[in-house]
């Protein structure tokens, strides 16, 4: 993995409370976090007295080389917010400056954190489909932002692998959004439910009081 190819943008745990609609109960359980990169859910909810663990590739850079490749992201990505703003609602983020001070505020807060999370092992340089994880390690895993967003680059196979290995190592998983990067439904959606649930889950579609990008009004909850 190559850093300069890495466009780093942290969600806070607001949005995962709403994007996976996680109750006072579920935050109680034992969490794993994909690809959470520089979210601040798992400083949070650590700040909270929760149990998680999270697990993105880009784990493998230290404090300083992260906190520099925000700060050349930031700049890039802003003004393509600006040029597609269409694509997204704003209600609960008023404007595109707001949602910058709301990423950037986030991001800030998992830097503060990422040093002692690595050594605490609350931050775990992994990615799917192969997890080190045992068995029902966790109650809940959650996949924000990769699988089915990223379905132009992410194969058909790799996201059926992802979502069993998901499977394995937690009771249930929650994936969101559902749409591609082109605001429609992932392509790969329907083909995923069949394989899972010729496997023995049981995945469902879920609404969620949460959409920022457009049409992006559900998760995909699998339970065995």
């Amino acid at each position: 993995m190559d850093l300069n190819n890495i466009v780093p943008w942290g969600r806070c745990f607001e949005e995962y409370q709403k994007m996976f609609s996680l109750t006072d109960s579920d935050l109680q359980k034992s969490i794993l976090g994909c690809g959470d990169g520089p979210a601040s859910f798992n400083a949070e909810l650590t700040a909270r007295g929760g149990n998680v663990i999270s697990i993105d590739p880009v784990y493998r850079f230290d404090t300083d080389s992260l906190k520099n490749r925000i700060a050349e992201v930031y700049d890039k990505v802003m003004p393509q917010m600006e040029a597609n703003k269409d694509q997204y609602l704003w209600d609960s983020i008023p404007s595109v400056e707001a949602l910058g001070q709301n990423r950037m505020q986030a991001m800030a807060r998992f830097i503060t954190d990422y040093e002692n999370g690595k050594r605490s092992g609350r931050y775990v340089n992994e990615s799917l489909p192969t997890l080190s994880f045992s068995d029902d390690q966790f109650d809940l895993a959650l996949c924000s932002h990769y699988l089915f967003l990223y379905s132009e680059h992410v194969s058909l196979n790799v996201h059926i692998a992802s979502i069993k290995e998901l499977g394995r190592v937690a009771r249930e998983v929650r994936i969101y959004p559902l749409l591609a990067l082109n605001g429609e439904v992932s392509a790969h959606l329907c083909e995923v439910i069949q394989a899972l649930e010729e496997s023995g889950f049981v995945p469902a579609l879920v609404s969620v009081d949460y959409q920022f990008q457009r049409g992006a009004t559900q998760m995909l909850a699998i339970k065995r």
